[in-house]
């Protein structure tokens, strides 16, 4: 009974994550599961918004009051057509300081999110690459050889009117590749079938966790996206909260955001955050490739 309660409130959520990425369009989705915690990287890199951001958008997931709206990103160039991209060659990165310029210019300040939302401490964390043990504990390596760069960024919705402080985040991955960034896509969502209970580490723990593919018919912004969810616990969580994580795929480019829930927020809160700063990820990314 617990599996069937479980895989219907997954299939809510996935199919809520499905109606607002095709609402937003052309705009994109992302970001690490760790948030730096387990699955993340370490260093500083360029605080500001990327250049080519939509953060005047006027329909942000999160208001200033940190109560989620429901507005979308759309972009106006939004098709129902199938997502048809093809990055322009003298874009895509080469090495990894066009990698670094393009991650950076991609990834999400905090108002780009939604205003409201603050930095987390840490807040940056760049160059190395999360590892999932056998153990199911996760721990930060150096980048592997077929990654270009990867940053992340953390970004949190504050502590209000009796709600608690939702922790999120958001990653660019660069990849040498189409085909290796395809791959980590395909081995990511086995991560949860391996290990549906997580330790990110500073005593933070994922659990029941389940992720799947989105039917590319579905997908209106990305050439492959894949939904998470479960649920978390940690310092300061009050308790077992929701959890839900995105990840999708332009070209060479990964991007993924995650959002570990607080009291007061329910799971349709925290996807339609999760999937509106991905809409926004993904916008960035397409903009970066053409």
């Amino acid at each position: 009974m617990h599996e069937a309660c479980r895989s219907v409130a997954m299939g809510t959520a996935v199919a809520l994550a499905v109606t607002v990425l095709a609402a937003c369009g052309g705009d994109g989705s992302a970001s690490e599961k760790t948030d730096g915690d387990g699955k993340g990287s370490s260093g500083t890199g360029a605080g500001g918004p990327g250049k080519n951001s939509p953060s005047a958008d006027p329909s942000p997931a999160v208001e200033a009051s940190g109560e989620p709206s429901t507005g979308s990103t759309a972009d106006p160039q939004q098709s129902d057509d199938a997502y048809d991209f093809t990055p322009d060659p003298k874009k895509v990165p080469k090495n990894a300081a066009q990698a670094r310029e393009l991650s950076r210019n991609a990834a999400l300040a905090p108002a780009d999110w939604t205003p409201g939302m603050v930095k987390h401490d840490p807040y940056e964390t760049a160059g190395t690459w999360p590892v999932l043990a056998d153990s199911c504990v996760w721990s930060r390596g150096s980048l592997p050889q077929h990654v270009l760069d990867s940053y992340t960024r953390r970004i949190d919705v504050p502590a209000k009117g009796g709600k608690g402080r939702v922790q999120g985040s958001v990653t660019v991955t660069v990849h040498r590749t189409t085909e290796d960034a395809d791959r980590e896509m395909k081995d990511t969502v086995q991560e949860s079938f391996r290990c549906p209970g997580q330790d990110l580490g500073g005593g933070q723990r994922l659990d029941g966790l389940m992720s799947m593919h989105l039917d590319q018919k579905d997908i209106k912004n990305a050439d492959a996206t894949l939904f998470e969810a479960g649920k978390y616990t940690g310092a300061g969580s009050g308790g077992k909260q929701e959890y839900v994580w995105t990840k999708s795929r332009i070209g060479p480019v990964t991007t993924a955001v995650s959002v570990k829930g607080a009291r007061g927020y329910e799971t349709t809160d925290l996807v339609r955050l999760a999937a509106e700063a991905g809409a926004k990820l993904l916008y960035r990314v397409e903009t970066e490739l053409k």
